[in-house]
């Protein structure tokens, strides 16, 4: 059995975990899940992940994973070439904690589960939910922004020279700003970043535009 990974094409979680995976060269198979349908929620499924949420990665051994920043934890662990965290303890706890404030900060309160319970149980309308998401980007990126601009460890990427954990959280949670027309121009530093990330097939293949079941 190959490595599975239960997604759905449009996660900015499920795309960090793929950009990962690409990136570790290591091939797998997709489940696709459509989540305004609720698929994530039938039984079949949360036998595999009672928590209910994608992304999920089936190992060969038939165990699954949940949480991507796990999984890219895992990925790092069994598979280190090429490394997402860099050797030195500081340095990595200095990636970690730029991966966090999009993956724990920003991605908590602008997912799918959560815009939707603003939408049909709090009345927020369309331009409403808009404005939250936009919002809660901001809270997020205006700090990185800054944090990025002056420190010395940056490179081409969030660290180095070298595409790691920070950059595939960042990648993924710009790529889903492109969704709600949030204003990058604000963050020249983390859309260069992306930009650079762009260039690579690891991350344009994990774009939920080239998703297998995109749509």
């Amino acid at each position: 059995m190959s490595l599975v990974l239960h997604n759905f094409f449009r996660s900015s979680a499920s795309v960090r975990v793929r950009a990962a995976l690409n990136l570790k060269g290591l091939a797998y198979e997709h489940v696709s899940y459509v989540l305004r349908e609720s698929q994530h929620r039938s039984a079949a499924f949360l036998a595999l992940n009672p928590q209910g949420l994608v992304p999920a990665l089936q190992l060969e051994d038939g165990t699954v994973l949940g949480q991507s920043l796990a999984i890219m934890e895992y990925l790092e662990e069994t598979h280190p070439e090429p490394a997402l965290l860099p050797a030195a303890p500081l340095d990595r706890a200095w990636v970690r904690g730029l991966a966090q404030a999009v993956a724990c900060d920003i991605h908590p309160v602008n997912n799918l589960r959560v815009l939707q319970y603003l939408g049909s149980e709090l009345g927020v309308d369309e331009p409403g939910v808009g404005e939250w998401f936009r919002h809660w980007v901001d809270q997020g990126f205006a700090p990185l922004e800054q944090q990025l601009s002056i420190d010395a460890r940056r490179g081409k990427f969030c660290y180095g020279d070298e595409p790691g954990l920070a950059d595939l959280c960042l990648f993924a949670q710009v790529a889903n700003n492109r969704r709600f027309d949030v204003d990058m121009s604000r963050y020249p530093t983390l859309q260069a970043i992306y930009d650079r990330c762009l260039r690579l097939p690891a991350f344009v293949d994990a774009l939920p535009e080239n998703h297998p079941h995109a749509g």
